[in-house]
């Protein structure tokens, strides 16, 4: 595979990753690499489906995952949100998945195409992915991603 198809990076800007974070914030905030074309995102699912265990599935803004989801699961979601992604964002180039290592995945995001806002990452609050598949354990995600500082103190100041 043409290494130079996977350019297209993101990182989420809203805190920088710090050591006393969980494992899971560390790696959300972390460097992503774009899906840009659909048959990278072919290749990105078998890559998954081939190392089916220990991955969790997260919907953002429900109740994160206990337990990894099991393999016939993760062989049911695929598929689905595949389909969803192609129908919902129809163009001729992916770019609404992003993963940390395109060879040996272990953390997705996968963005509706719905909600896109600024998922490329040119914003300093980029909007938190619809869905994650990832191998370590999921937090509740828009908890964890609290505003800044300034927009608390902003909030405070009207309803405080």
């Amino acid at each position: 595979m043409d290494s130079s198809l996977w350019d297209n990076t993101m990182k989420a800007k809203k805190k920088p990753a710090t050591e006393d974070q969980h494992p899971f914030t560390r790696k959300f905030t972390s460097r992503f690499s774009g899906v840009l074309r659909w048959p990278q995102l072919d290749e990105l699912w078998e890559r998954v489906k081939a190392d089916d265990h220990g991955w969790y599935i997260y919907s953002v803004g429900e109740t994160p995952p206990e337990e990894p989801a099991t393999a016939e699961k993760l062989h049911l979601f695929i598929p689905e949100v595949d389909t969803l992604l192609r129908k919902e964002h129809d163009e001729d180039y992916c770019g609404v998945v992003y993963v940390d290592d395109a060879q040996q995945p272990s953390f997705i995001k996968i963005f509706d195409p719905n909600n896109l806002g600024t998922s490329c990452g040119m914003s300093d609050t980029p909007p938190l992915p619809s869905w994650i598949l990832s191998k370590i354990k999921p937090i509740d995600l828009p908890n964890a991603m609290q505003p800044t500082g300034s927009r608390r103190r902003w909030w405070e100041k009207i309803f405080g």
